[in-house]
């Protein structure tokens, strides 16, 4: 009775070293908007996971997929999901019983009291078995915890996975603006050799200076000198693309050129279901869980750990005339009295690293609507700014073919054709680059809004927004 009402008291003791737990700051809640800032009204409708074949490409969608099969980054983010498996399973062992066997023997001669040689032989087996018994869940919170840093580092391979697909869609887009651009370059090049034989045949005959010929030859010489420049960033863009296939760099198939590639209409979730949606914000909440757990297992440190042991087994001997059995069971009380305040300072820095994790993930959804609100305005700038260059466009192109008509007429000097190409040039290799911006646009509005990805039911993930939404789960 007396060691019960001990062992009842140092519980109480310790439970009082303890201290309340402290619940994360206020300042990490996260608290949707109503709406979003550009008025676009949001919808329960899902992104398509498989988004990048709305953009009706077939060698678009065949890059990206080659990419998430072979990119290195996404096999090293799924060996770093095997790790976080094993590691929990490692943790989750601590909580099941250990057994273990030994057995031995020996064959010996020693000098017996008169004088004489004795051999023997002994042989002993036995089982050993120990089991702690976790009263106040130091070893479940830990395994809680390796559990929820298991569903982070899968979060983590789905946001890796996404980037990727992202980086590989755009790396396609730009690759096909550089061949616009390209082709805008040679079809000018070619318009240019045509205004420079014109010039020459009116040099020689006299209606034109040679202040035009030697314009003329230079405007030429600007738009070839162009090119290689134009050529150089499609290899280097097809390197790029290359890498992230994880193949050798090569040529890269083609597919519709640019002004081919489908727009699609990016559907908008409401803000409240997009931090469900995006895997880094799951990630983000799943090492609030981790931390949390991690906490409470520090607290339960301060608890004493109570272990059970057995033992049994027999021992034959040459001088035993059968074996005899042997047995022990017992137990143990690890109370921790005095340890200087490492487990106050322990639990101190869990508490530390819990709430800057609740910080983190405050950071990464306000990231999250961040881009979402860039992608959403991105595209309709991108869009007014593509019609505007359209009609600047069509305007130049008529105020060219005026300027080529009043100089072969001799009604305008050859410098009024000159700003007149020059200038339809710039709105052509424009009016590629708002094209390309639009598709990258309508992309990075697809990684913003998550990628189709969705999370699983988890009761860690719902405990670790509830302690983000001001009410941690009770403990």
């Amino acid at each position: 009775m007396k060691q019960a009402f001990f062992a009842l008291l140092v519980c109480y003791v310790m439970t009082a070293c303890v201290g309340p737990r402290r619940d994360p700051p206020a300042a990490a809640t996260v608290t949707p908007p109503p709406a979003w800032r550009s008025g676009a009204s949001g919808a329960d409708t899902a992104v398509d996971p498989s988004w990048w074949q709305q953009f009706d490409d077939p060698a678009l969608s065949q890059i990206v997929d080659a990419t998430l099969a072979n990119n290195v980054d996404v096999a090293i983010a799924a060996s770093r999901v095997e790790e976080a498996r094993a590691q929990f399973r490692l943790a989750r062992s601590q909580q099941l019983p250990a057994v273990s066997g030994l057995a031995g023997g020996d064959h010996d001669r020693s000098v017996n009291a008169f004088g004489k040689g004795v051999d023997q032989w002994a042989g002993e087996g036995e089982m050993q078995a120990s089991f702690d018994l976790d009263l106040f869940g130091r070893l479940a919170n830990s395994t809680a915890a390796e559990r929820a840093q298991q569903l982070s580092s899968q979060n983590n391979r789905d946001t890796v996975r996404l980037a990727v697909a992202t980086s590989a869609a755009r790396g396609y887009v730009t690759l096909r603006a550089f061949d616009a651009r390209l082709a805008v370059l040679r079809d000018t090049l070619t318009a240019r050799a045509a205004a420079l034989k014109l010039t020459e045949r009116r040099a020689n005959a006299g209606y034109s200076s040679r202040l035009d010929l030697a314009q003329a030859q230079a405007e030429y010489q600007a738009t070839a000198q162009l090119i290689p420049a134009a050529e150089l960033a499609i290899t280097q863009q097809e390197n790029g693309l290359s890498i992230l296939l994880g193949r050798e760099p090569g040529d890269i198939v083609r597919g519709k050129p640019l002004d081919a590639i489908g727009l699609p209409l990016v559907p908008v979730l409401m803000p409240s279901r997009l931090l469900e949606r995006r895997p880094d914000v799951a990630a983000a909440a799943n090492q609030i869980v981790v931390a949390d757990r991690s906490l409470d297992a520090a607290r339960a440190a301060f608890m004493p750990d109570i272990k059970l042991s057995a033992t049994g087994g027999a021992v034959a001997s040459s001088l035993l005339s059968n074996p005899i059995s042997i047995f022990s069971l017992g137990g143990s009380i690890l109370a921790p009295l005095f340890q200087g305040g490492r487990l106050r300072a322990q639990a101190d820095v869990a508490t530390a690293r819990r709430d800057q994790a609740a910080f983190a993930y405050r950071r990464v959804a306000l990231g999250a609507f961040g881009e979402v609100e860039d992608g959403m305005a991105a595209q309709q700038r991108d869009r007014e700014q593509e019609a505007a260059l359209e009609a600047q466009r069509a305007a130049l192109a008529t105020a060219l073919r005026l300027a080529d008509n009043r100089y072969r007429a001799g009604y305008s000097p050859y410098l009024e054709l000159l700003d007149a190409q020059r200038a339809l040039l710039s709105a052509d290799l424009a009016l590629v680059q708002s094209r390309a911006d639009r598709l990258a646009s309508a992309i990075t509005l697809y990684h913003a809004m998550g990628g189709g990805w969705s999370a699983q039911s988890s009761q860690e993930a719902r405990e670790g927004l509830a302690g983000l939404a001001g009410a941690p789960p009770h403990r």
